[in-house]
Protein backbone atom coordinates (compact mmCIF):
# COMPACT_ATOMS: atom_id res chain seq x y z
CA UNK A 1 0.00 0.00 0.00
CA UNK A 2 1.05 3.62 -0.94
CA UNK A 3 2.34 5.09 2.39
CA UNK A 4 0.89 8.57 1.41
CA UNK A 5 -2.64 6.64 1.18
CA UNK A 6 -2.71 5.43 5.01
CA UNK A 7 -2.74 8.80 6.17
CA UNK A 8 -5.83 11.07 5.81
CA UNK A 9 -4.26 15.04 5.97
CA UNK A 10 -4.85 16.66 9.28
CA UNK A 11 -7.23 19.54 7.41
CA UNK A 12 -9.64 16.44 6.15
CA UNK A 13 -9.84 15.24 9.69
CA UNK A 14 -13.30 16.00 11.93
CA UNK A 15 -12.57 18.15 14.93
CA UNK A 16 -12.72 14.55 17.31
CA UNK A 17 -9.88 13.75 15.42
CA UNK A 18 -7.28 16.95 15.16
CA UNK A 19 -5.06 16.99 18.23
CA UNK A 20 -3.71 20.43 19.77
CA UNK A 21 -2.18 21.51 22.56
CA UNK A 22 -3.49 23.05 25.36
CA UNK A 23 -1.26 23.21 28.32
CA UNK A 24 2.19 23.55 28.87
CA UNK A 25 4.47 22.28 31.91
CA UNK A 26 8.17 21.57 32.85
CA UNK A 27 11.21 21.71 35.40
CA UNK A 28 14.21 22.04 33.90
CA UNK A 29 17.92 23.83 34.22
CA UNK A 30 16.90 27.13 33.46
CA UNK A 31 13.59 27.15 35.06
CA UNK A 32 11.01 25.64 37.00
CA UNK A 33 8.13 26.62 35.33
CA UNK A 34 7.04 27.10 31.93
CA UNK A 35 7.42 31.34 31.76
CA UNK A 36 10.66 31.45 33.28
CA UNK A 37 12.50 28.45 31.21
CA UNK A 38 10.95 30.03 28.24
CA UNK A 39 12.07 33.39 28.71
CA UNK A 40 15.78 31.79 29.46
CA UNK A 41 15.66 30.35 25.96
CA UNK A 42 14.76 32.87 24.22
CA UNK A 43 17.38 35.30 25.87
CA UNK A 44 20.12 32.50 25.32
CA UNK A 45 20.85 32.07 28.88
CA UNK A 46 22.61 29.06 29.75
CA UNK A 47 21.81 26.36 32.52
CA UNK A 48 25.22 24.26 32.56
CA UNK A 49 27.14 24.67 35.37
CA UNK A 50 29.12 22.90 38.07
CA UNK A 51 27.52 19.52 39.65
CA UNK A 52 26.49 19.73 43.30
CA UNK A 53 24.81 17.06 44.31
CA UNK A 54 27.69 14.40 44.59
CA UNK A 55 31.42 14.30 44.48
CA UNK A 56 32.93 14.66 41.63
CA UNK A 57 36.66 14.31 42.07
CA UNK A 58 36.58 10.85 40.33
CA UNK A 59 35.50 11.90 37.39
CA UNK A 60 37.20 14.03 34.41
CA UNK A 61 34.08 15.93 33.69
CA UNK A 62 32.10 18.12 36.17
CA UNK A 63 29.17 19.81 35.07
CA UNK A 64 25.65 19.25 34.10
CA UNK A 65 22.42 21.29 33.68
CA UNK A 66 20.78 20.42 37.22
CA UNK A 67 17.72 21.81 38.31
CA UNK A 68 18.22 24.32 41.43
CA UNK A 69 15.72 25.83 44.00
CA UNK A 70 12.93 23.44 43.65
CA UNK A 71 10.94 22.09 46.57
CA UNK A 72 8.49 19.47 45.85
CA UNK A 73 7.03 19.39 49.02
CA UNK A 74 5.29 22.36 48.29
CA UNK A 75 3.37 20.78 45.93
CA UNK A 76 3.38 17.08 46.43
CA UNK A 77 1.71 15.86 49.78
CA UNK A 78 4.29 14.74 51.73
CA UNK A 79 3.25 10.95 52.34
CA UNK A 80 3.01 10.82 48.14
CA UNK A 81 6.85 12.64 48.14
CA UNK A 82 8.72 9.61 49.88
CA UNK A 83 7.20 7.16 47.48
CA UNK A 84 8.21 9.16 44.53
CA UNK A 85 11.59 8.68 42.34
CA UNK A 86 13.05 12.38 41.34
CA UNK A 87 12.15 12.10 37.94
CA UNK A 88 8.39 10.68 39.06
CA UNK A 89 8.65 13.81 41.33
CA UNK A 90 9.50 15.94 38.16
CA UNK A 91 6.95 13.87 35.64
CA UNK A 92 4.51 15.11 38.72
CA UNK A 93 5.37 18.92 39.24
CA UNK A 94 5.64 19.33 35.33
CA UNK A 95 2.11 17.62 34.66
CA UNK A 96 0.42 19.59 37.54
CA UNK A 97 1.65 22.88 35.72
CA UNK A 98 0.72 21.48 32.08
CA UNK A 99 -3.08 20.24 33.68
CA UNK A 100 -3.48 23.89 35.33
CA UNK A 101 -2.65 25.58 32.47
CA UNK A 102 -4.96 23.69 30.17
CA UNK A 103 -7.90 24.34 32.82
CA UNK A 104 -8.29 21.21 33.26
CA UNK A 105 -10.55 19.43 35.53
CA UNK A 106 -11.08 15.59 35.38
CA UNK A 107 -14.46 14.17 37.12
CA UNK A 108 -16.38 11.26 36.59
CA UNK A 109 -18.14 12.90 33.49
CA UNK A 110 -14.87 12.54 31.98
CA UNK A 111 -12.26 10.55 33.57
CA UNK A 112 -12.48 7.64 31.36
CA UNK A 113 -11.55 10.07 28.30
CA UNK A 114 -8.18 11.15 29.62
CA UNK A 115 -5.24 9.58 29.33
CA UNK A 116 -1.63 9.67 30.37
CA UNK A 117 1.30 8.62 27.83
CA UNK A 118 4.64 9.93 29.65
CA UNK A 119 7.77 8.53 29.56
CA UNK A 120 11.26 8.22 31.07
CA UNK A 121 14.19 6.40 29.78
CA UNK A 122 15.08 4.80 32.85
CA UNK A 123 13.10 4.89 35.56
CA UNK A 124 14.05 5.16 39.31
CA UNK A 125 18.20 5.16 39.12
CA UNK A 126 17.93 6.33 42.80
CA UNK A 127 15.60 4.07 43.85
CA UNK A 128 17.55 1.12 42.56
CA UNK A 129 21.00 2.21 43.76
CA UNK A 130 19.88 3.43 47.20
CA UNK A 131 18.27 -0.08 47.66
CA UNK A 132 20.30 -2.26 46.74
CA UNK A 133 22.73 -0.26 49.46
CA UNK A 134 20.24 -0.99 52.11
CA UNK A 135 20.24 -4.42 51.02
CA UNK A 136 23.81 -5.14 51.10
CA UNK A 137 24.48 -3.30 54.37
CA UNK A 138 21.04 -3.81 56.28
CA UNK A 139 19.27 -6.90 55.14
CA UNK A 140 16.51 -7.87 53.45
CA UNK A 141 13.91 -7.28 55.16
CA UNK A 142 14.99 -3.07 55.06
CA UNK A 143 14.47 -2.93 51.45
CA UNK A 144 11.41 -0.86 50.88
CA UNK A 145 8.03 -2.37 49.96
CA UNK A 146 7.89 0.68 47.38
CA UNK A 147 10.81 -0.34 45.42
CA UNK A 148 9.07 -2.29 42.88
CA UNK A 149 6.80 -0.15 42.31
CA UNK A 150 8.41 2.65 41.94
CA UNK A 151 11.43 2.09 40.27
CA UNK A 152 9.78 1.29 36.52
CA UNK A 153 9.89 3.92 33.66
CA UNK A 154 6.26 3.84 34.05
CA UNK A 155 6.15 5.27 37.43
CA UNK A 156 5.83 8.59 36.53
CA UNK A 157 2.81 8.12 34.42
CA UNK A 158 1.14 6.01 36.99
CA UNK A 159 1.85 8.70 39.91
CA UNK A 160 -0.18 11.80 36.77
CA UNK A 161 -3.29 9.28 36.27
CA UNK A 162 -3.54 9.11 40.48
CA UNK A 163 -2.97 12.78 40.98
CA UNK A 164 -5.07 13.36 37.71
CA UNK A 165 -7.72 11.29 38.29
CA UNK A 166 -7.31 9.70 34.53
CA UNK A 167 -8.56 6.54 34.26
CA UNK A 168 -7.85 6.36 29.78
CA UNK A 169 -5.01 4.82 28.32
CA UNK A 170 -1.87 4.68 30.39
CA UNK A 171 1.62 4.31 29.14
CA UNK A 172 5.34 4.74 29.21
CA UNK A 173 6.89 4.53 25.99
CA UNK A 174 10.84 3.95 26.75
CA UNK A 175 12.94 4.56 23.51
CA UNK A 176 15.96 6.36 24.82
CA UNK A 177 16.81 9.93 24.08
CA UNK A 178 13.74 9.89 22.23
CA UNK A 179 11.10 8.84 24.54
CA UNK A 180 9.82 12.58 25.16
CA UNK A 181 9.03 12.72 21.59
CA UNK A 182 7.38 9.14 21.04
CA UNK A 183 5.09 10.42 23.84
CA UNK A 184 4.10 13.49 22.03
CA UNK A 185 3.42 11.55 19.18
CA UNK A 186 1.92 8.97 20.32
CA UNK A 187 -0.61 11.12 22.54
CA UNK A 188 -1.59 12.57 18.79
CA UNK A 189 -2.60 8.77 17.86
CA UNK A 190 -4.32 8.19 20.87
CA UNK A 191 -6.50 10.89 20.26
CA UNK A 192 -7.08 10.29 16.47
CA UNK A 193 -7.73 6.95 16.26
CA UNK A 194 -10.50 7.74 19.56
CA UNK A 195 -8.97 6.37 22.21
CA UNK A 196 -9.19 9.17 24.25
CA UNK A 197 -10.32 13.08 24.19
CA UNK A 198 -7.17 13.87 26.33
CA UNK A 199 -4.08 12.62 26.95
CA UNK A 200 -1.20 14.24 29.31
CA UNK A 201 2.04 13.63 27.55
CA UNK A 202 5.64 14.25 28.01
CA UNK A 203 8.72 12.93 29.72
CA UNK A 204 11.42 13.03 32.65
CA UNK A 205 14.43 11.68 33.92
CA UNK A 206 17.32 12.31 36.26
CA UNK A 207 20.57 10.66 35.31
CA UNK A 208 22.74 12.76 37.67
CA UNK A 209 24.64 9.93 39.47
CA UNK A 210 27.92 8.96 40.45
CA UNK A 211 27.98 5.84 38.26
CA UNK A 212 25.98 7.16 35.30
CA UNK A 213 27.71 9.50 34.47
CA UNK A 214 31.04 6.72 34.71
CA UNK A 215 28.68 5.40 31.97
CA UNK A 216 28.15 8.10 30.34
CA UNK A 217 32.25 9.09 30.26
CA UNK A 218 33.24 5.41 29.09
CA UNK A 219 31.25 6.34 25.77
CA UNK A 220 33.58 9.28 25.09
CA UNK A 221 31.31 11.34 24.65
CA UNK A 222 30.91 14.47 27.65
CA UNK A 223 31.48 17.54 26.62
CA UNK A 224 33.73 19.78 29.19
CA UNK A 225 34.94 23.25 28.90
CA UNK A 226 36.68 25.56 31.66
CA UNK A 227 33.57 28.38 31.15
CA UNK A 228 30.41 25.54 31.54
CA UNK A 229 28.27 27.53 29.96
CA UNK A 230 29.89 27.24 26.79
CA UNK A 231 30.49 23.44 26.92
CA UNK A 232 27.58 22.45 25.08
CA UNK A 233 27.97 23.81 21.33
CA UNK A 234 25.54 21.93 18.81
CA UNK A 235 26.59 22.12 15.44
CA UNK A 236 29.77 24.18 15.98
CA UNK A 237 33.21 23.19 14.34
CA UNK A 238 34.73 22.95 17.71
CA UNK A 239 32.02 20.66 19.75
CA UNK A 240 33.62 17.90 22.06
CA UNK A 241 30.13 15.98 22.81
CA UNK A 242 27.02 16.59 25.21
CA UNK A 243 26.42 17.36 28.64
CA UNK A 244 23.94 15.50 30.86
CA UNK A 245 21.17 17.57 31.79
CA UNK A 246 17.84 16.65 34.38
CA UNK A 247 14.44 17.89 34.33
CA UNK A 248 10.87 17.37 32.63
CA UNK A 249 7.93 18.76 30.54
CA UNK A 250 4.28 18.41 30.00
CA UNK A 251 2.11 18.70 27.19
CA UNK A 252 -1.46 18.42 27.47
CA UNK A 253 -2.77 17.54 23.84
CA UNK A 254 -6.80 16.86 23.19
CA UNK A 255 -9.03 16.77 19.95
CA UNK A 256 -9.77 19.91 18.90
CA UNK A 257 -13.84 19.00 19.27
CA UNK A 258 -12.74 18.48 23.27
CA UNK A 259 -10.44 22.10 23.15
CA UNK A 260 -14.15 23.68 21.87
CA UNK A 261 -16.33 22.25 24.27
CA UNK A 262 -14.03 23.64 26.96
CA UNK A 263 -13.24 26.99 25.21
CA UNK A 264 -9.49 26.02 26.17
CA UNK A 265 -6.76 27.82 24.86
CA UNK A 266 -5.09 26.24 21.99
CA UNK A 267 -1.06 26.69 21.24
CA UNK A 268 -0.76 25.14 18.19
CA UNK A 269 -2.18 21.69 16.48
CA UNK A 270 -0.20 18.29 16.63
CA UNK A 271 -0.16 17.44 12.64
CA UNK A 272 2.41 14.79 12.21
CA UNK A 273 4.31 12.00 13.67
CA UNK A 274 6.71 9.71 12.53
CA UNK A 275 9.37 7.45 14.05
CA UNK A 276 11.93 4.86 13.04
CA UNK A 277 15.12 2.67 14.04
CA UNK A 278 18.61 2.87 12.26
CA UNK A 279 18.67 -0.97 13.06
CA UNK A 280 22.77 -0.45 12.91
CA UNK A 281 24.25 -0.01 16.34
CA UNK A 282 23.23 0.57 19.77
CA UNK A 283 25.41 3.66 20.48
CA UNK A 284 25.82 5.21 16.90
CA UNK A 285 23.61 6.50 14.21
CA UNK A 286 24.01 4.71 11.24
CA UNK A 287 26.39 7.12 9.08
CA UNK A 288 23.98 7.47 6.26
CA UNK A 289 21.51 9.28 8.17
CA UNK A 290 18.62 6.99 7.00
CA UNK A 291 16.63 6.74 10.75
CA UNK A 292 16.07 10.26 11.09
CA UNK A 293 15.10 11.19 7.80
CA UNK A 294 12.68 8.51 7.69
CA UNK A 295 11.01 9.81 10.95
CA UNK A 296 10.95 13.35 9.43
CA UNK A 297 9.43 12.29 6.49
CA UNK A 298 6.93 9.60 8.10
CA UNK A 299 5.44 13.08 10.06
CA UNK A 300 5.56 15.18 6.94
CA UNK A 301 3.39 12.26 5.18
CA UNK A 302 1.10 12.62 7.65
CA UNK A 303 0.71 16.12 7.41
CA UNK A 304 -0.25 16.27 3.87
CA UNK A 305 1.99 19.67 3.99
CA UNK A 306 4.67 20.41 0.92
CA UNK A 307 7.86 20.02 3.09
CA UNK A 308 8.57 23.82 1.88
CA UNK A 309 5.51 24.68 4.53
CA UNK A 310 8.01 23.70 7.01
CA UNK A 311 9.61 26.90 8.65
CA UNK A 312 11.71 25.93 11.78
CA UNK A 313 13.34 22.55 13.23
CA UNK A 314 14.38 21.84 16.99
CA UNK A 315 16.66 19.35 16.17
CA UNK A 316 18.06 16.53 18.61
CA UNK A 317 21.65 18.89 18.41
CA UNK A 318 23.57 17.12 20.91
CA UNK A 319 26.81 18.55 20.32
CA UNK A 320 28.23 15.23 19.74
CA UNK A 321 30.32 15.44 16.42
CA UNK A 322 28.60 12.43 15.21
CA UNK A 323 25.25 13.27 15.55
CA UNK A 324 25.11 16.64 14.54
CA UNK A 325 26.73 15.43 11.14
CA UNK A 326 23.94 12.80 10.90
CA UNK A 327 21.15 15.08 12.04
CA UNK A 328 22.15 17.81 9.30
CA UNK A 329 22.62 15.32 6.49
CA UNK A 330 19.03 14.07 7.50
CA UNK A 331 17.38 17.13 7.67
CA UNK A 332 19.18 17.82 4.02
CA UNK A 333 18.20 14.32 2.91
CA UNK A 334 14.60 15.00 3.63
CA UNK A 335 14.10 19.05 2.48
CA UNK A 336 16.67 19.21 -0.34
CA UNK A 337 17.25 23.13 -1.12
CA UNK A 338 14.66 23.95 1.63
CA UNK A 339 16.56 22.74 4.14
CA UNK A 340 18.86 25.99 3.62
CA UNK A 341 15.45 28.46 3.98
CA UNK A 342 14.99 26.13 7.35
CA UNK A 343 15.85 27.65 11.09
CA UNK A 344 17.74 24.95 13.30
CA UNK A 345 18.20 25.62 16.88
CA UNK A 346 19.55 23.69 19.40
CA UNK A 347 18.17 24.30 22.75
CA UNK A 348 20.10 21.43 24.52
CA UNK A 349 22.54 24.17 24.35
CA UNK A 350 21.34 25.97 26.86
CA UNK A 351 20.00 22.78 29.26
CA UNK A 352 21.73 20.23 28.14
CA UNK A 353 20.53 16.48 27.62
CA UNK A 354 17.47 15.55 29.28
CA UNK A 355 17.71 11.87 28.03
CA UNK A 356 13.82 10.90 28.31
CA UNK A 357 13.42 14.42 29.03
CA UNK A 358 14.45 15.86 25.97
CA UNK A 359 11.81 15.30 23.41
CA UNK A 360 9.37 16.68 25.42
CA UNK A 361 11.07 20.15 26.83
CA UNK A 362 11.97 20.33 22.99
CA UNK A 363 8.36 19.70 21.65
CA UNK A 364 7.35 22.54 24.67
CA UNK A 365 10.06 24.97 22.83
CA UNK A 366 8.81 24.45 20.05
CA UNK A 367 4.94 24.46 20.59
CA UNK A 368 6.31 28.01 22.48
CA UNK A 369 8.47 29.08 19.23
CA UNK A 370 5.53 28.77 17.07
CA UNK A 371 2.51 30.40 19.14
CA UNK A 372 5.22 33.48 20.52
CA UNK A 373 6.65 33.88 17.22
CA UNK A 374 9.97 33.94 18.30
CA UNK A 375 13.03 31.43 17.56
CA UNK A 376 15.09 30.55 20.64
CA UNK A 377 18.92 30.75 19.60
CA UNK A 378 21.86 28.04 19.61
CA UNK A 379 24.14 29.17 22.00
CA UNK A 380 27.86 28.82 21.59
CA UNK A 381 27.74 28.52 17.99
CA UNK A 382 31.02 30.37 16.85
CA UNK A 383 33.14 28.62 14.40
CA UNK A 384 31.08 26.98 11.18
CA UNK A 385 31.27 23.63 10.70
CA UNK A 386 31.53 22.76 6.62
CA UNK A 387 29.75 19.49 7.32
CA UNK A 388 26.54 21.22 9.51
CA UNK A 389 26.17 24.32 7.05
CA UNK A 390 22.04 25.26 7.86
CA UNK A 391 20.66 28.17 9.24
CA UNK A 392 21.47 27.38 13.06
CA UNK A 393 20.35 30.69 14.71
CA UNK A 394 23.22 31.24 16.35
CA UNK A 395 23.87 32.65 19.63
CA UNK A 396 20.57 35.46 19.37
CA UNK A 397 17.43 34.89 19.58
CA UNK A 398 15.31 35.68 15.90
CA UNK A 399 11.89 37.29 15.85
CA UNK A 400 9.87 35.01 13.20
CA UNK A 401 6.51 33.89 12.15
CA UNK A 402 6.65 30.39 12.56
CA UNK A 403 3.46 28.29 10.79
CA UNK A 404 4.68 25.27 11.08
CA UNK A 405 7.65 23.22 12.95
CA UNK A 406 8.99 20.09 13.12
CA UNK A 407 10.62 18.88 16.66
CA UNK A 408 13.49 16.07 16.25
CA UNK A 409 14.87 13.22 18.72
CA UNK A 410 17.84 10.63 18.46
CA UNK A 411 18.05 8.20 20.61
CA UNK A 412 20.51 5.24 22.03
CA UNK A 413 19.51 2.06 20.28
CA UNK A 414 18.54 3.64 16.95
CA UNK A 415 15.50 5.21 18.19
CA UNK A 416 14.17 8.13 16.27
CA UNK A 417 11.20 9.79 16.27
CA UNK A 418 9.99 13.53 14.63
CA UNK A 419 6.32 15.33 15.97
CA UNK A 420 4.90 18.46 13.93
CA UNK A 421 3.24 21.34 15.52
CA UNK A 422 1.11 23.80 13.13
CA UNK A 423 0.20 27.24 14.08
CA UNK A 424 -3.54 27.49 14.93
CA UNK A 425 -5.95 30.18 12.73
CA UNK A 426 -7.47 32.93 13.44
Amino acid sequence: MNNAARYAPFFDLPDEQRVVVTGLGTICPVGNDVATAWQALVDGRSGIGPITKFDTEPFGVAIAGEIRDFHPEDVIPKKELRRMTVPARYAVVAAQEAVADAGLVVDESNAEEVGVIYGSAGGGYHMILEQEQIFRTRGARRVSPFLISHMLPDAASGHIAIMVGARGPNMSPASACSTGTAAVGEAMETIRRGDARIVISGGTDEPLLPVLMAGFQALRGLANHEDPTKACRPFDANRTGFVVGEGAAALVLESLASAKERNANCYVEVIGYGSSNDAHDMEAPHPSARGPAQAMSMALRKTGLPMEEIDYINPHGTGTPMNDRVETAAIKAVFGEHAYDLAVSSTKSMVGHLMGGSGALEALATVKTVSEGVIPPTINYETPDPECDLDFVPNVARQAQVGVALSNSIGLGGHNASVIFRRMDG
